[in-house]
């Protein structure tokens, strides 16, 4: 406010008693006087300007109500109350102006209450003012009372300003709070930032208007805020007001290593020379200071210099303001950084401080938007630049698990990602989606560089891993898709699209071949998946899916042992489909148990109308990961067989060593229980697990099927005829029948028969056959005869 407290009472009094030039140039000296006084030199043409406005608004009010009065010769009373009243309402009218002028908002509310605080104010003091000169005026002996109501009304007025000082207070910490929760709801709603660091997202400007609010709330006449940005870095420092002295504070300074969290007062009459020479550096003659703290951590100090308003310095409500804004302002800061490290932990990967999946669609979404709506003739050309989302998928990371554990699969991963950073360099977007998969956003690249730089990335992340002082060998496979190919609606793709179209790129990559990008045709298998999966359980229903079964041969005996059953399914639209890839694609979606009900069923139905014709031939199943992590999987077979009358030895489950290797300690119970009804086991595909000697003994199994790879290779590949004459004599050794698949040839047959193999099972003897055909095959290729047990035999015929 330009003009000075209690300015009211020599003015009102000066209506009567001087002229106008009189009253005017007393007016402006002492508030140009008490201006200097308190080191306000900044604004003292401005303040000179608003004390001329305010004086000659008063004489120019106070003679309009005289003369509407009758007595413009005179200054009746109300027209020197009315002058007097006029002045601050001037002044004020003048401040109004410079905020319009300064493009600067206040708020109507505002307003209003600071003039009607100004003319409350301004009555009481005029009233007063009047009062006493129109006592003394007319009874020059009342002097003393006057006197007395004076003493009164000041005592009466300071405790008025004590209470206008604790509203402004709280006004003005309301400010810096609703100041701080803005900054706060800032920073929640900024996006991921860079993987591994951690933004704090404190904005200077913000924190810059805080310390104008401190400022101006304590009339400092300078504020200076340290503010810790990162941890084990400089504190920034920002100053409000008069400027700090370009001299380099001591790091012992007094001023900057405060214990607790309170106020300190500092003067330069305290005596402490390191006090005064503290004071002496910033230029100033007393500062209070309040350090911010979380805990034991520092995260900034407050400084207030040199208060104006008053000439005995700062007051214990300073002190008091001060502490409760340093509270305000540490809470705010400590909640900053909660939140700058929750957004964080949300949107990047706690293992290798990459983004995650939702974090690099954040990071993504922005520049793919920006060149959606933005399209070029580039983007348009798919020989121009344009954005590329690059996916690469370490295929080693469940064996190293299994194998070694998670522990070293992590450290694995981990060594994968800065890899995959190095070649990328620091501002390419990179992320772990999940495992051992990694995605990153490549900009402005034509396609032959992304197709480049994805080999880079094969290349180098497929580099042998140091794990525990072994070098593990891995494999990386590399899909990529450009946003120049639009989406289904004709419109760009967007991140989820890309990752999309990434992932079927990678999935299409083979052997020889691992750097693939998308291309349309190849979207047409997460359509077919989708549709496998629907449609499988009404495919059951409506007889697409079948069961055939392949026959299975003694040797050397050449009777007809067994058959497996095996899955066919003929689509309405797709034709025949391969089992390897429909019965994944079940078995991912949870369909699986569906479908080993049924092959089951099926199966003990052909062998209970075999038992009623006499013949006695085992069916083989094959048990898929879920059902060994079923715990009442063996009820339900116990339950299938009684249901059929079907003896428990002739059916065996057929089981790959990865699915007993995926959770060991659920599946063996569950193994044990089965093998305790009498079911025959058979490990399937042995020879191609990691860990085959090791668990072969601990399984309760029967046979051991020969992977057909091996056989094969029998007649070319010596490395493969050893393998089979050593799982040959390992099966036997530990009392398992040995069965081989995959037999095609008479030299096959014969080498195995030579190594003592027990059975046999290929297109040598017959391929998979539906039921049908099975019967036809039966009577066409096999004698019959009766066994030890009066039951008929059926033997191949030569």
């Amino acid at each position: 406010m330009a003009w000075a407290r209690h300015a009211e009472i020599p003015l009102v009094i000066g209506f009567f008693v001087a002229p106008f030039e009189v009253v005017l140039a007393a007016h402006v000296v002492a508030g140009i006087t008490t201006l200097l006084a308190r080191r306000v030199t900044g604004r003292v043409l401005y303040n000179a300007g608003a004390f001329l406005i305010e004086v000659t608004a008063a004489f120019a009010v106070a003679g309009l109500v005289a003369g509407a009065l009758g007595d413009p010769g005179g200054m009746p009373w109300p027209a020197a109350l009315a002058g007097t009243l006029a002045a601050p309402l001037a002044s004020t009218v003048l401040a109004m102006a410079a905020v319009r002028v300064l493009r600067r908002r206040m708020q109507i509310g505002t307003v209003v209450r600071l003039a009607a605080r100004i003319l409350v104010v301004g009555f009481v003091n005029a009233s007063a003012g009047l009062t006493g000169y129109l006592v003394i005026a007319n009874t020059p002996g009342a002097w003393p009372i006057v006197v007395a109501v004076s003493i009164g009304l000041v005592a009466l007025y300071w405790a008025y300003s004590d209470l206008l000082r604790e509203q402004r207070d709280m006004e003005a910490l309301f400010d810096v709070s609703l100041m701080v929760a803005r900054s706060d709801h800032q920073v929640a709603a900024q996006p991921a930032g860079k993987a591994g660091e951690i933004d704090t997202g404190i904005d200077l400007d913000e924190w810059n208007s805080i310390a104008e609010r401190i400022k101006d709330q304590l009339a400092a006449g300078r504020v200076v805020l340290r503010l810790r940005l990162e941890v084990d870095e400089p504190m920034h420092v920002l100053v409000v007001g008069a400027d700090l002295p370009d001299e380099q504070l001591r790091p012992d300074d007094p001023l900057l290593r405060l214990p607790g969290a309170n106020v300190r007062h500092f003067r330069v009459t305290d005596g402490n020379a390191s006090v005064r020479g503290a004071l002496s550096a910033r230029n100033a003659q007393e500062a209070l200071v309040v350090p911010l703290r979380s805990g034991n951590q520092l995260l900034g100090l407050v400084e207030a210099h040199d208060r104006l308003s008053r000439w005995r310095g700062f007051g214990k409500y300073d002190v008091q303001l001060l502490g409760t804004m340093a509270s305000h302002l540490a809470t705010a800061l400590d909640n900053r950084r909660l939140l700058a490290t929750l957004r964080h932990d949300a949107y990047h990967d706690p293992l290798t401080g990459l983004l995650n999946r939702p974090g690099f669609r954040q990071i993504a979404s922005e520049p793919l938007a920006e060149r959606a709506g933005h399209p070029t003739a580039d983007v348009a050309d798919p020989s121009g630049t344009q954005a590329v989302v690059l996916r690469l998928d370490l295929d080693i990371y469940s064996t190293v698990s299994d194998a070694l554990g998670y522990t070293w699969a992590d450290r694995m991963v981990v060594a994968a990602g800065r890899r995959i950073r190095d070649v990328l360099g620091p501002g390419v977007p990179l992320a772990r989606l999940e495992g051992a998969s990694f995605a990153a956003l490549l900009l402005d690249r034509v396609p032959d560089e992304a197709h480049g730089l994805a080999e880079r990335l094969r290349d180098e992340a497929s580099k042998p891993y140091l794990v525990d002082r072994l070098n593990v060998e891995a494999n990386a496979m590399v899909g990529y898709a450009c946003a120049a190919m639009p989406g289904d609606d004709g419109e760009p793709p967007d991140v989820d699209a890309l990752l999309q179209r990434a992932d079927v790129a990678v999935r299409a990559t083979r052997g020889g071949e691992e750097v693939r990008g998308y291309a349309p045709s190849m979207g047409q298998i997460f359509l077919r998946r989708f549709q496998m999966v629907t449609q499988f359980r009404q495919a059951l229903e409506e007889g697409q899916v079948s069961v055939h079964y392949q026959p299975k041969v003694s040797l050397p005996g050449k009777q007809v042992v067994g058959v497996e059953a095996l899955v066919r399914w003929v689509h309405p639209e797709f034709g025949r489909i391969n089992p390897d890839e429909f019965v994944p694609a079940v078995e991912a979606a949870g369909l699986v148990g569906a479908l080993t009900s049924f092959v089951l069923d099926e199966a003990l139905a052909r062998v209970r109308r075999w038992l009623d014709e006499g013949i006695e031939i085992s069916v083989a199943v094959n048990l898929s990961v879920r059902s060994l992590a079923d715990e009442g999987f063996a009820a339900q077979v116990a339950d299938a067989l009684a249901r059929y009358d079907v003896p428990a030895r002739l059916l065996t489950f057929e089981l790959t060593e990865s699915a007993v290797m995926a959770d060991p300690q659920r599946a063996l119970p569950i193994l044990g229980e089965l093998h305790e009804l009498g079911i025959e086991l058979a490990v399937d595909d042995f020879g191609t697990g990691y860990s085959s000697l090791a668990y072969l003994r601990r399984l309760p199994v029967d046979q051991v099927k020969i992977d057909k790879s091996f056989v094969f290779g029998m007649g070319t590949d010596l490395g493969d005829l050893a393998v089979v004459r050593s799982i040959v004599e390992l099966g036997h050794s530990l009392g398992l029948s040995v069965v081989a698949e995959g037999v095609e040839d008479d030299a096959s047959r014969d080498q195995l028969e030579a190594m003592g193999c027990d059975v046999a099972q290929g297109y040598l003897i017959s391929r998979p056959l539906a039921e049908d055909r099975l019967e036809a095959w039966l009577q066409a290729r096999t004698a019959r005869s009766l066994g030890h047990r009066d039951e008929t035999v059926l033997t191949l015929l030569t």
